[in-house]
């Protein structure tokens, strides 16, 4: 019989390979040629016990069940896939034909044909940035966006453009998608920086990005914003503000506002619900772990039934843990927060000390924090990766140099060895959804620079004062409104009755036993 599991996850992998959407919230429909079929009816049931684990709503049917099919959601829209299993013979392999909206899934193409895709599927950011155009909230200002370049932050680049902004785009050596860079300069956005930059040359086109003079600037682990007040005071002093949108770049950010040294107003867009809980969750989640599953199948490892450890239970963390366990590996954490701690354990995770947990392990790192894997932890694991994205959170030089020193052998497409421990690197502790892949899936990055996008108009209208400030909740609601009507939904509204409970101070227990008080 065929290893149905691993079917199923690369057929769900291919998914997201192919065209960078999410699997959680979306609806699937999962269709077998010959259900009666020994290997097909298994990995009908393991696709739907993958899928509604990584928490897609899954509907079967026999592929020509068209009862089935008209009872669906009709918020599935064109977004619906189907996914049609067939096999010629009993000792072919499993094929699977997917369908979305009906229709093949489209070849993306070049970087145009990405960037135009991720544009069909970000309808919230497309909503708020209209406003901003006709509202005239970012006309003639100058905007620059220090983020990983791929076709969704080109998006972004194309949107507060048509909404009048002058924009420029800057992105670090391991950040940038060359192609994407060179398609978005075609199509007249100045785009900074280059994958063949290192050292001091990657400092000086930073610095020459920065030089263009800004009002706002758009950052992604503050790492910009930080070079400036180092490098370029003068220019901090002339922005309205800027937007910082990772953990990792917002605690340097409060440590300088809390020292008297940050010299900008900052919205910490990182905070905002619709960015963290979705972003964090089941965008990062989602990537780095099928990053990671698609490196290790490379070189015949398998997530499934491995040990697996976790180092932190952020939002990142927590997403990382999740799509790990669903793909069947044997998930621990390993966390210094207490709290964070509790929250793993109570979701079904082993807890303790990394050295004792990571032995033997697929090891990945969730916090955002250089050293988080150590040299010595790395000898003892079975595979490092790093999900958390800043500099060294992988301490790579440590065990190059160390005693004994680890020498890195190459075994396939971002998969090294280290040698004599025998531990797989991959790619060799960079963001592995970034430099291994395409980043978070479009839908996920569609609600987070929504959120970039109402906290730009915030800044321009607000002008608020130096410091870290938080967003205002009306954007989330704003934001999340958005996003379940391009779903097609409908949510509930509190009832006449609900509403005035809520704004009554008075104990409800006592309401009617006084007698100066009236009955409500």
């Amino acid at each position: 019989m065929a290893d149905v599991t691993l079917t199923a996850e690369r057929i769900i992998r291919r998914f997201a390979r192919d065209t960078n959407l999410l699997v959680a919230g979306r609806i699937v429909r999962i269709s077998a040629a010959q259900p009666d079929t020994a290997d097909l009816s298994a990995t009908c049931r393991e696709l739907t016990r993958m899928f509604s684990a990584l928490g897609a709503h899954v509907v079967t049917a026999s592929r020509h069940d068209a009862a089935a099919t008209a009872s669906a959601s009709a918020s599935a829209s064109a977004h619906f896939l189907d996914i049609q299993l067939d096999a010629a013979g009993p000792d072919s392999e499993i094929a699977a034909t997917l369908l979305l909206g009906g229709a093949p899934l489209p070849s993306r193409g070049d970087a145009d044909g990405r960037i135009d895709f991720a544009g069909e599927h970000m309808p919230v950011s497309r909503l708020v940035a209209k406003g901003l155009g006709e509202r005239g909230s970012v006309q003639g200002l100058r905007i620059g966006i220090a983020m990983v370049l791929e076709p969704k932050t080109a998006q972004l680049a194309l949107l507060l453009s048509a909404a009048g902004a002058e924009v420029a785009v800057y992105a670090h050596p391991d950040e940038i998608d060359a192609s994407v860079a060179e398609a978005l300069r075609a199509r007249g956005i100045a785009v900074d920086g280059s994958e063949t930059l290192s050292g001091q040359a990657e400092r000086a086109a930073a610095l020459a990005f920065l030089e263009r003079g800004f009002d706002i600037l758009l950052d992604d682990g503050s790492h910009l914003i930080r070079l400036a007040h180092e490098d370029a005071p003068h220019l901090v002093k002339q922005w309205i503000g800027a937007n910082e949108e990772t953990t990792s770049g917002l605690t340097p950010l409060r440590q300088m506002s809390a020292l008297g040294i940050l010299d900008t107003a900052v919205f910490a867009v990182n905070d905002a619900q619709m960015k963290t809980r979705f972003d964090n969750r089941y965008g990062t989640g989602q990537s780095c772990v099928f990053a990671i599953a698609d490196a290790l199948d490379r070189v015949g490892v398998t997530v499934r039934d491995q040990p697996a450890l976790v180092l932190g239970y952020g939002p990142v963390g927590e997403g990382v843990a999740a799509h790990l366990a669903a793909l069947g590996a044997e998930v621990r954490v390993a966390e210094v927060n207490p709290v964070l701690a509790l929250r793993a354990a109570h979701d079904g995770y082993g807890i303790g000390e990394a050295a004792e947990l990571g032995a033997g392990a697929l090891v990945v790192s969730s916090t955002g924090v250089a050293h988080t894997i150590s040299a010595d932890l790395a000898r003892t694991a079975r595979a490092v990766a790093v999900a958390g994205g800043v500099p060294g959170e992988l301490d790579l030089d440590g065990l190059l140099l160390g005693d004994p020193a680890e020498q890195l052998t190459p075994l396939a497409a971002h998969v090294e060895r280290a040698d004599p421990a025998g531990t797989l690197v991959l790619d060799r502790g960079g963001c592995i959804n970034i430099t291994a892949a395409e980043g978070n899936p479009i839908e996920i990055m569609d609600l987070s620079f929504a959120v970039q996008l109402a906290a730009v108009e915030e800044l321009v209208v607000m002008r608020p004062a130096v410091g870290v400030h938080a967003l205002p909740t009306s954007i989330d609601d704003t934001v999340a409104r958005a996003a379940v009507a391009a779903r097609g939904e409908h949510i509930d509204t509190p009832a006449d009755a609900q509403l005035a409970a809520a704004h009554d101070w008075r104990s409800r227990r006592y309401l009617s036993s006084s007698p100066n008080q009236e009955t409500r």
